[in-house]
């Protein structure tokens, strides 16, 4: 006879920063979700694509976002049972929301204008909800991705 242990689900975790809404407080977010997610052992696939999620809905909360004296939030919740990483990120202007990326308007030449394209192009799926009283929330989640969908077509 034998007999199996049993294994806990495991926990969904969460990490949530308060930063400034200045190019410092975006970069310094890039970097913290950089090191937690290495803390978390994500998967490299979906810890390069975080990582740029991260820089660039940062950024839009602070060129975009910005209140001033008012700080935005950048919160990670990783589900390993689910395989689902959450990226959120809270600003104080819920006047202006991002909408859909379904054209580039964007002239080729302007060195801004692609951040949400990114978006698009990295996460599996991205949102914003309203963030009461003022607030909104732009969010992303991604999936590890098979090996054979690597962005450059070829297996791993």
């Amino acid at each position: 006879m034998s007999a199996t242990t049993p294994q806990l689900p495991a926990a969904v975790r969460t990490c949530t920063h308060q930063l400034s809404s200045t190019r410092r407080g975006a970069r310094l977010a890039r970097l913290l979700a950089n090191e937690q997610l290495r803390t978390w052992q994500t998967p490299p696939d979906v810890t390069d694509r975080a990582e740029q999620i991260v820089a660039e809905l940062a950024a839009n909360a602070a060129l975009h976002g910005r209140v001033q004296a008012r700080d935005f939030r950048l919160t990670l919740t990783h589900d390993p049972a689910a395989g689902v990483l959450r990226i959120a990120v809270t600003d104080a202007r819920g006047d202006r929301f991002p909408s859909p990326v379904t054209d580039v308007a964007t002239p080729p030449d302007d060195e801004s204008g692609r951040g949400l394209l990114i978006v698009t192009a990295l996460a599996d799926r991205w949102g914003t909800e309203p963030y009461p009283p003022s607030g909104k929330t732009v969010w992303a989640e991604l999936s590890r991705r098979p090996s054979s969908d690597a962005p450059d077509g070829r297996s791993a």
